[in-house]
């Protein structure tokens, strides 16, 4: 296997049922333009509230690699 080099960036995903469904947002998202995404990785998870302390969405803070296209 020859040399690679792999870019991380930060998404952060959102769902009104769950983190995974926030977290698959995201991914799914990003795949749409990006190629060759590797490995997502979970980093942060919370919830943003209504003025009742309701909450109105999770949400899911990843890192997501994917192969650097000039290597």
């Amino acid at each position: 296997m020859p040399d690679s080099v792999y870019k991380v960036i930060e998404l952060v995903g959102t769902s009104t049922d769950s983190w995974e469904k926030a977290a698959a947002n995201a991914v799914d998202q990003a795949a749409r333009s990006l190629r060759d995404l590797r490995i997502a990785e979970v980093v942060k998870l919370d919830m943003q509230l209504d003025d009742k302390g309701k909450v109105e969405a999770y949400r899911a803070k990843l890192n997501v690699s994917f192969k650097f296209e000039g290597s």
